[in-house]
């Protein structure tokens, strides 16, 4: 079953041609990786997709009409002053309609408790839920938005989120509507590596048909079973995963370029031939005529775009590197650091890891001493140059031309032994040609911002050099090739990424943010530390079991097993709400906690809230001892 068919669409820009009369089939069940270089039209070619651009030559889109799909941009777009909680049920679905209804009556029961309008109310909404069977979907919901790290954020309006939670709203609706099929433009930005092994698992438990962006080799391969590459404005398409579009697309450009060396050398021959000026009075001088201009165009096509190329010295690094003392910093009640210490010695290379929101930008601006902490000491070796490429990127004026920016720091730039660079050479080998090389920065897209910039960082020479979050924006082939330079880079490098291949690649120890201040040193890289993980998993559950085995030897012993008896529907049906019921019930017991602990010396305040926790603590304790009960019995 066909659900999206696009035929003949183009993207021009100026002069350049990005794409013409692309013909791309996206079928029920097909997960499909688009992978193409930065500038190239990946963004242009999804956007005419979902409706949000028109394409250049008349062009056409045709999307089933009897399936729900949706579209998440690298920047979506919500209302200012939308609440999150609103924009997560603006739907006309009934199941999101009395989701959000529920929530709301809730909401001004807290308010007004005695409104027995709002009780009634209540009472109906829950019966309504009943029979939508909507408590699953209310339960999903909360599971989401926790795994997002949006609970908290419920009540604020979508204006106050920063880009990454605008990103991660829009994900968490995504998921929560489960359409039958999805065009994702980098899904992974601004999540954690936590977030992004449990999306990963997310959505290979759903039947999705999706079309995607990213630059997550990992993600790529847990996901996608198919990949098209978008190459010099064509479509070329591997049925398989990332390991294997590798191969075959050395494959594909070798016997691409031994085609053009063929045609080079026919066209070569021909051209003796039509010096002789023939009289194209015969079919077959005619026939042989439009032979060699064909011949001559397949000759003399190159790839438009070659590889980046990475040429960088660096400054020469002494033994003294970067001595941190009994570092702390606190913001309120979060806290970054506490009495972390640590000696970096020459050629040390560390990966960060932590969820969102622990600190670690932070933790770097620190050592970069763009940012004081609240005691410890940092003491920074004399031949330390650090090169510092940031989540923000550069912060440039639109107005600037590309040149401009490079030339701002150096004309020319040593690069070996004798060897110098010119501004125009350094922008070649970053695939900015000639003609973009004068081009405005407002001009660029995302990616070529950010190779931009990871160009500037490393013209400074530096021989510590400080990655937060490099692969955001940056395409495969970019990718790749940074890998390659830092494999051979003799500087110590100091890494923030959600990429685990990136990381996987090039680190030899972890920094691993648990959270509380605490900074865990972790000798291995990141496959390493999940292994460890799951060995600890393994090895507390064979404890577990094994403190258990004498109480149940003693049960065995006791009395014989009775039989077993088997869950009606009815009591099945029970089990599944109470889950959902004990759920909700602890969030209001750790909500009531919250505020007994904010309350002051307000003694009223103290006694109503008193007696609603325990009015909840012993709904807690019933509903537990039921679930138990049936637990068992299942």
């Amino acid at each position: 079953m066909i659900y999206l068919r696009a035929e003949n669409l183009g993207r021009r820009f100026g002069e350049r041609v990005l794409f013409e009369n692309l013909e791309l089939t996206i079928a029920k069940g097909e997960r499909i990786a688009l992978i193409a270089r930065n500038g190239t039209g990946k963004t242009s070619l999804l956007n005419i997709l979902a409706g949000r651009e028109e394409p250049d030559g008349g062009g056409k889109v045709i999307i089933d009409k009897n399936i729900e799909w949706t579209y998440l941009e690298q920047e979506p777009r919500f209302k200012e002053d939308q609440r999150v909680i609103d924009a997560i049920f603006d739907s006309e679905h009934p199941k999101f309609k009395t989701i959000a209804r529920y929530e709301l009556v809730q909401e001004q029961l807290e308010l007004n408790p005695e409104d027995i309008n709002l009780q009634n109310e209540l009472q109906e909404l829950m019966e309504q839920m009943e029979l939508l069977q909507a408590w699953d979907l209310d339960s999903k919901v909360h599971t989401i938005l926790t795994k997002l790290n949006l609970h908290h954020h419920l009540q604020q309006p979508c204006g106050k989120l920063s880009g990454g939670q605008r990103k991660r709203l829009a994900l968490a609706k995504l998921l929560i509507t489960e359409p039958k099929m999805v065009i994702l433009d980098e899904p992974t930005n601004h999540l954690d590596i936590q977030m992004i092994e449990w999306l990963e698992g997310w959505l290979q438990s759903l039947d999705l048909t999706m079309l995607l962006v990213s630059h997550d080799r990992y993600f790529l391969d847990k996901i996608c079973n198919e990949i098209i590459e978008l190459d010099g404005g064509k479509l070329y398409t591997y049925k398989g995963n990332y390991a294997y579009f590798l191969e075959k697309k050395a494959a594909r450009e070798a016997n691409e370029a031994r085609e053009a060396d063929i045609a080079r050398k026919l066209a070569k021959k021909e051209l003796e031939w039509m010096r002789k000026q023939p009289k194209a009075r015969t079919t077959k001088s005619k026939s042989r005529i439009n032979n060699y201009y064909v011949l001559k165009e397949k000759g003399a096509q190159k790839k438009e775009e070659g590889s980046v190329e990475i040429q960088m010295q660096m400054q020469r690094l002494g033994n003294k590197i970067l001595d941190v003392h009994q570092l702390k910093k606190s913001f309120g009640k979060l806290c970054v650091c506490k009495e972390f210490t640590h000696l970096f010695v020459p050629g040390e290379r560390i990966g960060i890891i932590g969820q969102n929101g622990v600190g670690k930008s932070t933790f770097l601006n620190m050592l970069l001493e763009q940012e004081k902490p609240d005691s410890g000491e940092i003491v920074k070796g004399e031949t330390v140059r650090f090169g510092y490429y940031n989540q923000q990127g550069m912060q440039l004026k639109d107005d600037k031309r590309v040149i401009e920016v490079i030339t701002d720091i150096a004309e020319y730039l040593e690069v070996g032994k004798g060897v110098q660079l010119s501004a125009t050479q350094l922008l070649k080998q970053f695939l900015f040609d000639a003609k973009k090389q004068y081009n405005y920065v407002s001009s660029l897209s995302g990616g070529e911002k950010r190779r931009l910039y990871l160009l500037t960082v490393l013209m400074k020479k530096p021989n510590f050099l400080v990655l937060d979050e490099p692969t955001n924006d940056l395409d495969i082939d970019t990718l790749n090739v940074l890998e390659d330079f830092l494999e051979n880079y003799e500087g110590c490098l100091l890494v923030v990424t959600h990429d685990r291949y990136f990381m996987d690649n090039l680190v030899d120890s972890l920094f691993v943010f648990e959270g509380e201040g605490i900074i865990r040193s972790f000798n291995g890289n990141y496959q390493d530390y999940l292994n460890e993980l799951e060995q600890r998993k393994n090895q507390s559950k064979q404890e577990q079991q094994k403190a258990l085995e004498p109480e149940v030897k003693k049960e065995e012993a006791a009395a014989p097993a009775a039989p077993k008896k088997k869950l009606s529907y009815k009591e099945q049906r029970e089990l599944e709400l109470l889950t959902d019921e004990l759920e909700m019930l602890q969030k209001q017991k750790h909500l009531l906690e919250e505020k007994l602990n904010q309350s002051g010396t307000n003694h009223e305040e103290l006694l109503a809230l008193t007696k609603d926790f325990e009015a909840i603590k012993a709904q807690l304790d019933e509903k537990e001892l039921r679930w138990l009960e049936l637990s068992e019995m299942a």
